[in-house]
């Protein structure tokens, strides 16, 4: 049996099941993971990128019905590299303030303590916000994409974008008030 004929097509559209999900998994591994990894040069971020991407065409395969599932995944690829790098240059630039800082500061082991101890605050709190509003805010927050983006993403509106996120915020903030910066 070839790939095409087990991918299942309803008009021109491709929708996933268990077969043709096996099919493009066999069939396009390599490729994506060649874009991901060309793109960063890091072999574990690049194959957990691959991961993502597939986790994420499986968990929407209900919602979707892709017309060229190759553009599909090279548009994912290019996707999750752009961000993993825009994510890794903010990343770079905190850590280069934080050490300037540190620099011209007495107590930098307290200040580090400190903020570690309210990051972990504030994951456990996200942890335990409910689930949609969960994946809006670290696709927001940790993950830097705008309302918009999110909404397209998740196949919600953008104000229901704009709730999770007011909602997430809140609750931090009624469970952080004791914390002062």
């Amino acid at each position: 049996m070839s790939g095409k004929n087990s991918i299942a097509s309803t008009g021109g559209h491709i929708r996933i099941n268990v077969q043709s999900f096996e099919t493009v998994y066999n069939m396009y591994w390599e490729k994506i993971y060649a874009i991901c990894y060309n793109n960063i040069r890091e072999i574990e971020p690049a194959k957990e990128m691959v991961q993502d991407i597939f986790k994420s065409l499986w968990e929407r395969r209900e919602n979707l019905e892709l017309e060229n599932v190759n553009n599909y995944l090279v548009r994912a690829a290019k996707f999750k590299t752009f961000e993993y790098i825009r994510n890794k240059v903010s990343q770079q630039k905190h850590v280069c303030i934080k050490q300037q800082d540190c620099s011209h500061s007495s107590n930098c082991t307290e200040e580090h303590i400190h903020f570690n101890d309210l990051k972990q605050k504030v994951n456990i709190l996200v942890d335990t916000l409910p689930c949609q509003c969960r994946r809006v805010y670290k696709m927001s927050r940790e993950q830097g994409l705008s309302n918009k983006e999110i909404a397209s993403s998740l196949l919600i509106t953008e104000r229901a974008v704009e709730y999770h996120i007011t909602k997430a915020l809140s609750v931090l903030r009624l469970n952080l008030s004791n914390y002062s910066i």
